[in-house]
């Protein structure tokens, strides 16, 4: 019976454009309940649980698994089309239209409490000042801003960068890309897609890249006719990438200026 369910549940993904996971494990993902919930239920469970995975899981994908071909890296081949869908997730994000040096002054002085419009500098509301307001005059219960995570206070950075560029379609990004063999490319933006930005697209985020789907010189050329961007992170890279980008950016600015 519940070899008959994995059976609908995928062929549910698959009108849905998802990945399609092996019956085994589709299965595993299924909730160990008795009985079972009603089929909609399944299927949004079992796909919340597929954008979470790591695409790279054993036994994630029947054989032949929908990888990258062979060699499709090399900067040599000047240029190439995918031949077939390839489901990625995404390991690193970058921005390229902003030195590294302005992405860091820009993340220190929002821990700092500051935004800048042009020359002026605007002073952004803190945790504890919008408690305050919250309490009309009486006595604040805000958390002291020293008891929030790192992970918290640098994903609010981020969600502040992403609140700013998302006033403006200007922006290139490149990506580092993963499919489910391991193999890891570079895609760069040749027309800009919206979802894509820094502090908006999520460290392992599944992604599809259609068939037809541009190479050249060992990087994707994403565009949103071959790009579709379907969710879901992975808990753990997500937090290490937010927790770790201002000491990354800050080495790459360090590592530019001896080079």
């Amino acid at each position: 019976m519940s070899v008959d369910i994995a059976a609908q549940i995928r062929s549910n993904l698959r009108s849905q454009g998802l990945p399609t996971p092996s019956v085994a494990w589709i299965q595993s993902a299924m909730p160990n309940r008795n009985p079972l919930p009603p089929l909609p239920a399944l299927v949004a469970t079992v796909k919340t649980r597929l954008l979470a995975a790591d695409l790279t899981t054993p036994a994630l994908f029947d054989h032949p698994t929908p990888s990258f071909p062979p060699n499709l890296g090399y900067p040599q081949v000047q240029e190439t089309n995918l031949d077939h869908d390839v489901p990625v997730q995404v390991l690193d994000i970058e921005s390229l239209s902003r030195s590294k040096w302005e992405q860091v002054e820009e993340i220190e002085s929002i821990m700092r409490g500051e935004r800048t419009r042009g020359r002026e500098i605007i002073r952004l509301p803190t945790r504890n000042e919008d408690d305050d307001n919250d309490n009309d005059g009486g006595v604040s219960e805000s958390v002291p801003a020293a008891m929030q995570s790192a992970t918290e206070r640098n994903a609010a950075i981020n969600a502040t960068i992403a609140a700013a560029a998302a006033t403006s379609s200007y922006g290139t990004h490149r990506l580092v890309l993963q499919d489910c063999k391991g193999q890891k490319i570079h895609g760069l933006e040749l027309k800009r897609i919206e979802r894509i930005g820094v502090g908006t697209l999520n460290i392992g985020e599944k992604m599809i890249l259609k068939r037809g789907t541009k190479v050249a010189r060992g990087v994707i050329l994403l565009e949103p006719t071959t790009c579709v961007i379907l969710g879901g992170k992975v808990e753990a890279w997500q937090k290490a990438w937010i927790d770790g980008r201002l000491a990354r950016l800050r080495e790459a600015v360090g590592a530019d200026a001896r080079g």
